[in-house]
This record gives structure tokens, sequence and C-alpha cells, in this order.
């Protein structure tokens, strides 16, 4: 019975592993390929996305993705982060959606998480209930009434279109809350009998046992919002004010070597911040109740 668990568990960490590696291929791809000049790159992927014509008698061809680089170069970076300038606009435009959006929606969201955890007044589960399907509709079914109230208020090719949506959105709203249920409510009831108001009690008792739940909403806010592509590409149709995610699709074959290149800078923001509180994150998860 001892060896068949330790079998059981060996097979399942090998599946594990083959799973984790096939998923980390694409990024190892990304970063060893932005390593190589331009013209490596483009002998080893003149092939890529290209059919062969089966009547014309030749067979199919396809491209192996290089590892590793014959010269290991960073003329890439040097492309994207010095001598492009749209590169770093576009970098700077995404920081300053994302950062209001996420401290936004982390003050207004709280709030109104505390309000429906921990007061009673009448209406109150109908009301979340109504946050919960705004929560569930998709972009698409929202997209025309945000377009329309941005056009009366004039806020079309202007960062507030995106920025005001994303501060008010649902989804922060219902994650801490769903993370303050786990809190005993006779705390919040012996603060009120010492003589502390709401305000005192949600700064000084809710908001450190909530800490982990805020982290992992900054987590789940700065990837949703660091790749948006939707909003800004309706909303603003300055390319001088669009976000760095759109830099991405622009960005033309002959230049697929400042791809890679910009795709791993791209990438690291969200990496580091995940590293930096993946204890938190994981913490504020499971507690919050949301399934991955």
């Amino acid at each position: 019975m001892k060896k068949t668990a330790v079998l059981y568990k060996g097979c399942l960490s090998l599946i594990l592993i083959v799973i984790a590696v096939i998923m980390l291929l694409p990024i190892v791809i990304t970063f060893t390929n932005s390593l190589m000049t331009e013209k490596e790159i483009g002998r080893n992927y003149n092939l890529l996305g290209q059919m062969i014509d089966v009547s014309s008698g030749l067979k199919n061809e396809f491209v192996t993705p290089k590892l590793i680089p014959d010269w290991v170069s960073f003329e890439q970076y040097g492309k994207v982060l010095l001598e492009t300038a749209t590169y770093l606009n576009m970098f700077w435009n995404s920081v300053f959606m994302v950062v209001p959006i996420i401290l936004g929606q982390v003050i207004v969201g709280s709030l109104a998480a505390y309000a429906f955890a921990m007061l009673r007044f009448r209406g109150r589960d109908s009301m979340f209930f109504v946050y919960v399907m705004v929560m569930l509709m998709p972009f698409q079914v929202t997209l025309v009434p945000n377009y329309i109230i941005a056009d009366k208020l004039g806020l079309l090719n202007s960062v507030s279109a995106i920025v005001l949506p994303g501060v008010f959105a649902a989804f922060g709203v219902f994650m801490l809350r769903q993370f303050m249920l786990s809190i005993p409510y006779s705390l919040v009831e012996a603060a009120i009998m010492d003589g502390a108001g709401h305000f005192r009690i949600f700064y000084r008792i809710i908001i450190p046992l909530i800490k982990p739940g805020i982290s992992a909403l900054i987590i789940l806010l700065f990837v949703d919002y660091w790749n948006m592509v939707e909003q800004p590409l309706i909303f603003l149709e300055d390319m001088f004010k669009q976000p760095l995610s759109l830099y991405l699709s622009r960005i033309q074959e002959e230049a697929r070597g400042i791809g890679f290149a910009a795709s791993i800078v791209y990438m690291s923001p969200m990496v580091l911040l995940f590293l930096y509180a993946e204890s938190y994150f994981i913490e504020g998860v499971q507690m919050s109740g949301i399934k991955g």
C-alpha cells in the first residue's frame, strides 16, 4: 500500500513537471530569442507561418524554434529601451492608467465591501446580487453603454474614459467582501461597544486583517488592466495616449527581434510583482473563496 502511494505521488509529480515545462517553454523561447540579433531571428524564422502548396509536389516545412542563440546580443533591448521612444511612451501610458485604477478600486472596493459585509441595512443582499450580476457581464455587453456615457461626458480619447470605469468595477467589491466575511462580526460589535465609529473600525481593525486580500486584488487587477487591449483600442484614438499592450500587436514581421525583447520587458513587472507578493496572493485567493 505504501509503495502504491509513493508510485502515485511520483507519477503525479512527473505529470505536473511536464505540464510546468510545457507552460514555461514559450517564455523561455521568447527570452532566448530576445538575445539574438535581428539577422539571426530572420534566418531562423523565415519560414514561420508560410504554407507550402501541396499541388506543387513540395512537402510542408515546419520551423523548430531555436533556444540557444549563436551569439548573445542585447541589440534588441537597446532598440526597445533607448532608440524607440514609442515603447517608453506607451510604457508610461500603461503605468498612468493601471496605477490609478488599482488605487481607486482598492479604496472604493474596500469601503463598499465593508458596507456589504459588516453593516446591516435593508436591501443589502439584493444590492450585492446586482453587483455580482454586473461582474459576470462580459466586456462586450457593457461596451456600447460605456462608450455612450464617455461620449456624453466628453471623455472620449481621454485616459479618464478607461480609468473611471475601472475604478468602479465590481470585482474588487466582490473579492474583498468575501474576504471580510471570514472576519468574526464579534470584533466589530466589541469595537462599537467601546465607542469606536465605523471609519475607525474600518481603518484600525478591518484593513490590517484583509491585507492578504488587498495584495491578491492588486495582483489580479494589475495583470488584468496591464494586458487590456479592447478598452484603449476603442476609447483612445490618439496613438500617443495608448498603452503598451497595443504596441506589441503593431510590431511588424521585419521587427520580430524587437517583438521578443519588448515582450520580455512587458511581462517583467507582472512577474516581479507576483514574486514579491506570492504568499499574500495565495493566502488572499484561498480565504476569499475564489477558485482558479
